[in-house]
């Protein structure tokens, strides 16, 4: 008998939606449908393959009323910013489209005479993409357009937090009248998502997810000749100089720190200011977060929702009472935030200050509503301690200096460093990680070269 999955909602702890996991036969089904089907859509001219991608991300606009809601009661996001992460969709799948025939573009090296020498750009074959709940769309949109425009097939295997957002992308492929075995959506148990893998079913994993999970990822590859792509976790750090924008910084540091309930791998988990304006910062920091509406998500007074779980919340709680406990100082009274339950997926958001990287909540990612905030004496320092992390995926530095941001900027060890903003993926940019952060690159033209294969054409047309 298949085994079921529950979607129990952060909303009110209730089951959302229930299904079934694929079986063996649905999976050997899914694997033979996606192979034959790629073999002749790559043969479709790039032109076509960009029509039938357009019409997806049509489609897929077409439902945001009700994407809207559904996100709400899966993870938790509150109404009145779900449609942000649509937009978001949009820009990078409408980009990642129109950059497709330079960056899929066969490659010609110098003219030699007698000769016809190019470097072509193979789609690799069937991609499995693993996409977490915290961005459902966003997320899965990065492989899934670009490997699609690529010439390959597609399986996803979404969160079963937000299991609807696999369905919602099957449909859109349905109204964009995709051909049948190109994309698939499966409902798969971590034991199959791991089977395909390690059978060689597929040609290219590309995983986001926690540290754990890729490191799972790249376990059941091994032995096996395929590429996997990993963008796993973050403890992203922000620093600020004595020459910032003190509201610009504080506005988008709060931002930046709390949106999603602080659940994204790009999040500002701490935060490092120059001693003569630390003061001033953490009073407006605080006096700005205090401003949250903690609450239903499905209220559209509420901007901040709950966590997706109550474990999730939990291990937030216990990372505070641990900075705590070692001398920290909380900003926030959570007594001002009535939803604010223990034992709940509402957390309310804090921050902390007289913090040291001996705490947990400084070093380990939180992936929750917690920031901790530490003065420096200088740019060595703040640049000692952005780097003193297992982790490299975004650093923002807040100054009017370029040259300083820029200087800064090629000593620290992450894949993406900011100036004066944060928290955002720019789709001409390569999204990567360093460290535990990750590898492999999507996004930009770079991300094609994950999504292809060279093959070289030696042509000798004069004997």
């Amino acid at each position: 008998m298949t085994a079921t999955i529950q979607l129990i909602s952060p909303v009110d702890g209730r089951v959302y939606a229930e299904r079934r996991y694929a079986d063996a036969t649905q999976v050997e089904q899914a694997l033979t449908a996606a192979a034959t089907a790629q073999a002749q859509w790559k043969r479709r001219p790039l032109s076509e393959r960009a029509a039938f991608c357009s019409a997806v991300v049509d489609a897929m606009l077409a439902m945001k009323t009700d994407i809207v809601r559904e996100l709400a009661w899966q993870m938790g996001r509150p109404v009145r910013f779900g449609a942000g992460e649509l937009r978001g969709f949009e820009e990078r799948a409408r980009h990642m489209i129109a950059i497709a025939p330079e960056a899929l573009a066969s490659v010609e090296p110098a003219p030699v005479a007698g000769f016809r020498r190019y470097i072509q750009r193979e789609p690799v074959g069937t991609v499995l993409v693993v996409a977490p709940w915290n961005y459902p769309y966003l997320t899965a949109v990065n492989t899934i357009i670009p490997a699609l425009m690529a010439g390959n097939s597609v399986i996803l295997k979404h969160s079963s937090q937000t299991l609807l957002v696999g369905e919602r992308f099957a449909e859109a492929m349905r109204r964009a009248n995709m051909p049948e075995g190109v994309f698939q959506n499966l409902l798969l148990s971590h034991v199959w998502t791991a089977g395909i893998i390690a059978t060689v079913g597929v040609q290219q994993v590309n995983f986001t997810g926690s540290v754990e999970g890729g490191k799972s990822m790249q376990h059941a590859a091994l032995g096996g000749f395929l590429g996997v792509g990993l963008e796993l976790g973050g403890k992203d750090p922000a620093y600020v100089r004595a020459d910032a924008n003190l509201d610009h910084a504080v506005e988008n540091l709060v931002d930046g720190s709390f949106f999603n309930s602080g659940q994204s791998c790009c999040a500002i988990e701490r935060i490092y200011v120059d001693k003569q304006i630390y003061p001033a910062f953490i009073e407006r920091f605080a006096a700005l977060t205090r401003q949250y509406v903690l609450g239903n998500p499905l209220d559209e007074a509420t901007t901040l929702g709950p966590m997706v779980t109550p474990a999730a919340a939990d291990f937030v709680r216990g990372q505070i009472a641990a900075a705590l406990a070692q001398g920290a100082r909380a900003l926030i009274d959570p007594q001002a935030f009535p939803a604010d339950v223990p034992g709940s997926a509402y957390l309310a958001p804090q921050v902390l200050v007289d913090v040291t990287h001996q705490m947990s909540v400084m070093r380990e990612e939180s992936f929750g509503p917690v920031v901790g905030i530490m003065p420096v004496e200088d740019d060595d320092v703040a640049l000692a301690l952005m780097n003193d992390s297992e982790f490299g995926l975004s650093a923002s530095i807040w100054t009017q200096d370029l040259a300083a941001a820029e200087r800064l900027g090629n000593d620290i060890d992450t894949g993406t460093v900011f100036m004066n903003r944060c928290d955002y993926l720019d789709p001409a940019l390569a999204w990567t990680g360093v460290k535990n952060s990750g590898r492999g690159v999507t996004l930009s033209r770079l991300g094609y070269e994950h999504l292809t294969r060279a093959k070289s054409f030696h042509l000798r047309h004069e004997i």
